[in-house]
Formats: C-alpha cells, structure tokens, sequence
C-alpha cells in the first residue's frame, strides 16, 4: 500500500505522456524496494529494542562466566529503566542510520558506482546493529551518553558484531526468527 503511494508520488516527477507508464513501473518497483528495507532497517531495531531487557540478565552471566566475578562498575537499574533506555537507545540508532541510508539508498540507484553506496548501506546497518547488540552489557556499565562515547571509539567493533548479525539474517527463516 505504501509502495502505491509513494509510487505515485514519484511518477508525477515525469511529466511528458510519452513512456509515462514505463516510469511508473519503475517507480512502483524501486518504491517497492525502498519501503522493504526501511521495513528491514526498522525490523531490527524493534528487535534490539524489545530483546534489551531479557539480553542483559544473559549479558551478565557471561560476564560472570569469562571473568568469574561480577565488576563493580554496574549500574544498578530495574527492568523499566532497562527497557526505556533500550527503547531510547534504539530510537536514536534508528534515527541516525535512517538519516544516513536514505541518502545512500538514492545513490545507489546509480548503474555502476551504486555498488559502492549499497556496501555502505550494509556497513552503516552493520554498525547500528553492532552498537544495539553491545549496549546489552555497556546499559550496565556506561549512562545513555558514555555508551554512545564508547561505541564511537570502538567504531570496528560495532561493525564486526553488527556484520555477523546481519549475516545471520541472510540464513533463509531462521535468520529472521
């Protein structure tokens, strides 16, 4: 429904009559696409969002497992602090990664060189991702703003825990369950 409209709105870029129809295909083909991966883009943060405050605990007891004690540098939070610092974390993550794909997404439209800007669609949701999958153990150790710090200063691990993730979802069914 949404590809429709949206669609529409970009076949009226076109005004000659001649190959209007052939436009409009395209149109309703590249909406189609976009509206797909904002849902996906979408999708994983309401995931992250959702998974934060059951993530911890287990966040948690791996810490406890590898390094046999708990530190000392926890926050003490409840489950609703947990849940709205994750809500909150993944809103801004979302914001921020749909203001850089958009834009990303339009160039690569381009023949040749929009491979290029699709690696980075790839490498940006990697990294949001990354960062949505750390912040389950960093919720108990950083505030709001020293997680956001410590994720830019460990950009390439963000990156390589988000690209594992976002590898997993290519696995037919099981990759989005």
């Amino acid at each position: 429904m949404l590809s429709d409209n949206t669609a529409n709105f970009i076949s009226k870029i076109w005004f000659w009559e001649w190959g209007a129809n052939v436009f409009n295909t395209i149109s309703q083909f590249f909406s189609a696409l976009i509206i797909i991966a904002l849902g996906l883009v979408i999708y994983n943060h309401i995931v992250m969002a959702l998974s934060a405050s059951f993530m911890s605990p287990v966040s948690q007891k791996i810490e406890i497992h590898f390094t046999g004690k708990l530190l000392q540098t926890n926050r003490n939070s409840t489950f609703v602090e947990q849940l709205v610092r994750g809500i909150r974390i993944n809103i801004r993550n979302l914001l921020c990664e749909l203001s850089l794909i958009i834009p990303l997404l339009l160039l690569s439209i381009i023949p040749v060189i929009g491979m290029v800007f699709t690696l980075l669609i790839f490498l940006v949701q990697a990294y949001y991702v990354g960062f949505s999958n750390m912040d389950f153990t960093m919720e108990r150790h950083f505030t709001y703003k020293e997680s956001i710090q410590f994720v830019r200063q460990h950009r390439g691990i963000a990156i390589g825990n988000g690209l594992v993730f976002m590898l997993l979802l290519f696995i037919p069914v099981v990759g989005f369950i």
